[in-house]
């Protein structure tokens, strides 16, 4: 049959030429490399051994690889483009998206709530360090402010002060009114 480096015929021509039964499997194949891809002047996707697939699944990384690819060269971010760097950049922002999503649902589920919503967003960002400071330009909409009461305007504040806060009091009695 074919060589290893692949053929110039179809896996139908091959069936018809070697008279054996084509496979339902191979029939479904042969529908589709006949079908139309939509892109004017280019061919059918390989069948058989050659077995296509995504720079993502080779990368392990749920990001579109590929996509990342074209708007690194698109964005005219450099006259050229490694192929490593859209591996990692997916990959750094696969790992950015999970963290702000466990952290978000972990306050979805403190605010006794299935859904998250961008409140829980707002809160799982401002909460933590390293993302509030990567995200301080950011406005998130719908998502409010982190609660916050400075410790001078709480009930108990002036009667912890004691006697210190008596001599102090003295000494200013241009500040009260």
């Amino acid at each position: 049959r074919g060589s290893s480096g692949g053929s110039l015929i179809s896996h139908t021509t091959q069936h018809t030429l070697f008279r054996t039964p084509p496979s339902p499997a191979t029939k479904m194949t042969a529908k589709k490399a006949t079908k139309s891809t939509g892109r004017q002047g280019r061919a059918a996707a390989p069948t058989g051994e050659e077995k296509s697939t995504t720079r993502s699944a080779r990368a392990g990384v749920s990001f579109p690889v590929g996509r990342l690819a074209r708007y690194l060269r698109e964005g005219r971010y450099a006259e050229r483009v490694g192929a490593g760097a859209p591996v990692y950049l997916a990959a750094v922002l696969e790992y950015l998206c999970a963290e702000i999503l466990e952290l978000s649902g972990n306050a979805a589920r403190d605010n006794k709530k299935v859904r998250i919503i961008p409140r829980h967003i707002q809160l799982a960002i401002r909460n933590d360090e390293e993302l509030s400071q990567l995200l301080s330009d950011v406005v998130i909409v719908s998502g409010g402010v982190l609660p916050n009461i400075h410790a001078s305007l709480l009930p108990g504040a002036k009667k912890k002060g004691g006697k210190a806060g008596k001599k102090s009091a003295a000494k200013s009695a241009s500040q009260e009114f």
